[in-house]
């Protein structure tokens, strides 16, 4: 039975058993069972390499460490409200930071980035906000709710998310607003050309 740690683009922890190319987590999540109980616990939200320096660990879950959690790919982490981990990602990580301060200014650092995507990726109920945007305006990588699902922006395209990987793919319409999941910093990272180490598109994408 597959454990409860794949992560969608809605910020929720699912069971599936693919588990993705891009390792990541937000604090300890599960009880004792292996069973979720909160969404979250901390505003370190990170994204990681699934490999790095041969590091392994096992068994997954254990009672009272952080959950360990998978995504697709990096798109999928970034619209959940995830960014680069500070060590395995370092180059990421840094890149993020110079994009950070054009952004906002003032001081750059880990706790100033969480705080503020913590902000914009939870309302005060713990429900995962949205924004809007022209869909014109959003680059590839972004996530846009349509049709009542997380669907993926690249190119002309929208392609729907599974866990598994992308299908139903539809014509971006030119025109129109849409409801953006990616956190708004996040898409304006995006929109800097993001190539990160870890894949940002899961190869179904371009199937």
């Amino acid at each position: 039975m597959p454990l409860q740690n794949r992560v969608t683009p809605l910020g929720e922890v699912i069971a599936d058993p693919a588990r993705g190319l891009v390792y990541g987590n937000r604090g300890c999540l599960h009880d004792e069972g292996g069973r979720i109980r909160r969404r979250y616990n901390g505003r370190r939200w990170i994204a990681c390499r699934v490999r790095f320096r041969g590091w392994h660990r096992a068994p997954l879950m254990q009672p009272g460490r952080f959950t360990e959690l998978f995504f697709l790919d990096e798109a999928t982490a970034l619209a959940a409200g995830h960014r680069p981990c500070a060590l395995c990602r370092r180059e990421d990580y840094v890149r993020l930071g110079e994009i950070w301060r054009e952004l906002h200014g003032g001081q750059v650092g880990a706790d100033s980035i969480d705080a503020r995507l913590h902000h914009e990726r939870l309302g005060s109920g713990g429900e995962q906000l949205h924004h809007e945007a022209a869909l014109d305006d959003l680059p590839d990588g972004a996530f846009v709710l349509w049709d009542g699902a997380p669907h993926l922006v690249l190119d002309t395209q929208l392609l729907r998310w599974t866990a598994a990987g992308y299908t139903a793919r539809k014509r971006r319409p030119a025109r129109g607003q849409a409801r953006v999941i990616t956190p708004a910093s996040l898409v304006a990272v995006l929109q800097r050309d993001w190539q990160p180490l870890v894949p940002l598109v899961h190869p179904s994408a371009f199937g």
